[in-house]
């Protein structure tokens, strides 16, 4: 049974959709920048690579027949691997499909297109790709959700088009690989930009293939588009896809499998670190593993031009590109520590040299700050150095100085910083809805996840400074944390296993939401009386949790008439939540209701990495029994990929095996495992912790791993 997955592993569904279901298009990475891969057979939006961006711009729309594939009203088949996305289509006397890829190692996108003449007819098929580029390079950092995009002109080149900004700084090269006629387009630019939903940016022009097919007989052509901040280099990457664009195909099928490989194994030159893997008969338990890690694996960053060298962005392919969010990051931080802590501690030192109470997130592109603050900060932070701290063994950080302070004072400045958010009452007021949920208009100012996540940051805090030997400063930490634990539990509304959100005028409203059920449960769940843990799982299980996802918001809370946004409202739900209220569940002594979610849950990862956001059943049909990822357009703005994936894998070795390493200490507890009861025999195999690797087993035993002195697998 492998315990390493491929990209074969790892593909999703085929999914088959006609023109505008609400299916959201899929996106492609190589780590240099992201592509979105849309419904047509061919067309392609959002080809972004760091320092160039062209925002949504959408290109290479397929006419056959001199008809566009799209208005023929065929269904389009997708099928999504971590390294390719295939399309087809049957269309009149012919079967067509294509593969797309971000070709390794060049700023560029390469699709191989291939028709089949099914008739009894020698035909001769003409095949035309409308082109349109927006390349743009900003000198400022892409302070938008979505990136920049310019008006670009286009020069005919042989079998290409060649698009160029204003400024000659952003260049977008695009093409086939074989003899074609090219156009540039006869409709004038527009005399400025269209007013949202009347158009999009002008076409640049078109490139036509023609293929002469006998009955029965394929024939392919290969459309690649590169970009680049000069023409130089835009073309030179060109010529090198299409000299042999099935070439690149093959090669992004073994980059990524390598990659895979490296990802799971000691002393790989891919990352840092790696992740344990995984000994299981669970299927689902396996599927949600390797979703996690897949899922972080994704947001990769290695431009030229990234301030940190390597960066993980937040989500793709839509939005918010070379940003990322600090809320975001600390839900896949254990994954982080284990996987690529080198670049987790730039992160995080980056971080702490800015100041986290005035943006949610930075720039790869520039290292500047971005967004508003996020009220989960200063949880998140401290969250982030405590799994840096307590898997590395690299205590080294608390003694560096980013911004010129020990990491240790600005651990017990977030510890301590709700203090300064208090008003009449003894909790912190943690503002308005943009800065907590967005889209709940009941959670606001003082809520029982972030004030509870304060009592355990005070008493992480303490843990640490106790290792060191600060004796005084941990004990008035964790006093102080033990004389709020009454104060967050006052929030709780007796009998209904949920919490109320206070408001400055003293005013209770109750709110039904998963964050406090998966945060008090995961920061507090000890200090809770028995009667309050079980009333919060009834809870869960009767107004949350649904069969393969759940609701972040309960139906029968009021403010579930406020916002269609399905990530933090009744229709669905952000991937870490499921991932986190699994971990609420054992936690509050819930343990077999967590597992058996897992089949569930497991049926959800069946269309590529985690979505910013799955709907739930009752609010639209499965896909293959998976809740489907929701879209990108209004009034969802929801993205096809989300870096929170890692939250999988913390669900499984942190809740499920009870890996709870302390820092400071060379022991490991799993008191709290849980994994025996879904598999006896489960292991984790080649967990690092410090300089040691140890396998962990269901039963709870640790021992010395096999795999320290493993060199049978190279990457």
């Amino acid at each position: 049974m492998r315990h390493i997955p491929t990209v074969d592993d790892l593909a999703a569904d085929p999914v088959t959709h006609h023109y505008d279901d609400m299916i959201a298009p899929s996106g492609l990475t190589n780590h240099l920048g992201t592509v979105r891969v849309d419904h047509d057979l061919t067309a392609v939006s959002a080809v972004t690579f760091p320092p160039v961006s062209q925002g949504l711009t959408r290109t290479a729309a397929c006419f056959v027949d001199g008809r566009l594939v799209e208005s023929y009203g065929a269904p389009i088949t997708h099928e999504w691997r971590p390294d390719r996305v295939r399309r087809s289509v049957t269309l009149p006397g012919l079967d067509l499909s294509t593969v797309t890829v971000c070709a390794p190692g060049e700023t560029g996108v390469a699709i191989d297109v291939s028709i089949t003449n099914t008739g009894e007819e020698h035909r001769t098929v003409p095949v035309t790709l409308t082109l349109a580029a927006g390349a743009t390079r900003s000198a400022e950092a892409w302070l938008d959700a979505v990136a920049p995009e310019e008006r670009n002109r286009a020069t005919p080149g042989p079998s290409r088009l060649v698009f160029q900004n204003d400024a000659g700084t952003a260049w977008s090269v695009q093409g086939v690989d074989t003899r074609a006629t090219v156009h540039r387009s006869r409709i004038a630019p527009a005399a400025g930009g269209h007013d949202f939903g009347i158009g999009g940016i002008e076409r640049g022009g078109e490139v036509t293939v023609r293929l002469d097919l006998a009955p029965g007989a394929t024939a392919r052509f290969g459309y690649v588009h590169t970009t680049a901040p000069t023409r130089e280099a835009a073309e030179a990457a060109f010529d090198r896809i299409a000299a042999d664009v099935p070439a690149a195909v093959h090669r992004a099928e073994t980059d990524w499998n390598a990659r895979l490989a490296a990802a799971f194994t000691p002393g790989n030159t891919e990352f840092s670190g790696h992740m344990p893997r995984l000994e299981t008969t669970s299927e689902p338990l396996r599927r949600l593993y390797w979703w996690g890690v897949l899922g972080t694996i994704w947001f990769r960053r290695d431009f030229a031009g990234n301030v940190l060298g390597r960066s993980y962005d937040t989500l793709m392919p839509n939005y918010w590109a070379t940003t990322t969010f600090i809320w975001d990051y600390s839900l896949s931080s254990l994954t982080h520590a284990l996987l690529d802590p080198a670049v987790m501690r730039r992160q995080v030192e980056h971080w702490i040299a800015s100041d986290v109470h005035t943006h949610f997130g930075t720039s790869s592109l520039t290292g500047g700050p971005v967004g508003r603050w996020y009220s989960v900060n200063d949880y998140a932070m401290t969250r982030l150095v405590h799994d840096y701290l307590r898997f590395t063994g690299d205590t080294g950080l608390l003694d560096a100085a980013p911004g010129g302070r020990p990491v240790t004072e600005h651990l017990r400045e977030w510890a301590l910083a709700w203090q300064g958010l208090r008003g009449a009452s003894p909790l912190a007021d943690y503002g308005e809805i943009d800065n907590l949920l967005e889209c709940v208009s009941s959670y606001t100012h003082e809520v029982a996840s972030l004030n509870a996540a304060n009592v355990w940051s005070m008493r992480t805090a303490a843990q640490i400074l106790a290792a060191r030997g600060e004796a005084d400063a941990a004990a008035a930490l964790t006093d102080e944390a033990r004389a709020l634990v009454d104060d967050v539990t006052e929030l709780y509304e007796p009998g209904t296993g949920h919490f109320a959100a206070r408001q400055p005028d003293g005013t209770r409203v109750p709110v039904r939401h998963v964050y406090d059920f998966s945060v008090v449960g995961t920061t507090i769940a000890d200090d809770l009386d028995p009667e309050v843990r079980r009333e919060m799982v009834a809870f869960f299980e009767r107004e949350l949790r649904t069969e393969a996802w759940l609701r972040s918001l309960s139906p029968w809370d009021p403010d579930a008439s406020f916002s269609p946004r399905p990530d933090h409202q009744w229709n669905g739900a952000y991937p870490a939540w499921p991932a986190d209220a699994a971990r609420a569940l054992v936690a509050l002594g819930a343990p077999r209701a967590a597992l058996d979610w897992l089949p569930g849950l497991a049926r959800s990862a069946n269309q590529g990495p985690p979505g910013q956001a799955h709907f739930t059943e009752e609010a639209m049909p499965t896909v293959n029994g998976g809740a489907r990822k929701a879209p990108p357009q209004l009034p969802y703005i929801i993205d096809w990929a989300c870096s929170s994936a890692g939250a999988y894998a913390a669900l499984v070795i942190e809740s499920l095996f009870g890996v709870d390493p302390a820092v400071g200490s060379t022991g490991l507890d799993t008191s709290r495992a849980c994994i025996a009861d879904l598999d006896p025999r489960a292991v984790l195999r080649g967990l690092r912790l410090g300089d040691r690797l140890v396998d962990v087993h269901a039963d709870g035993t640790v021992t010395d791993s096999a795999l320290a002195n493993d060199t049978a697998e190279t990457t």
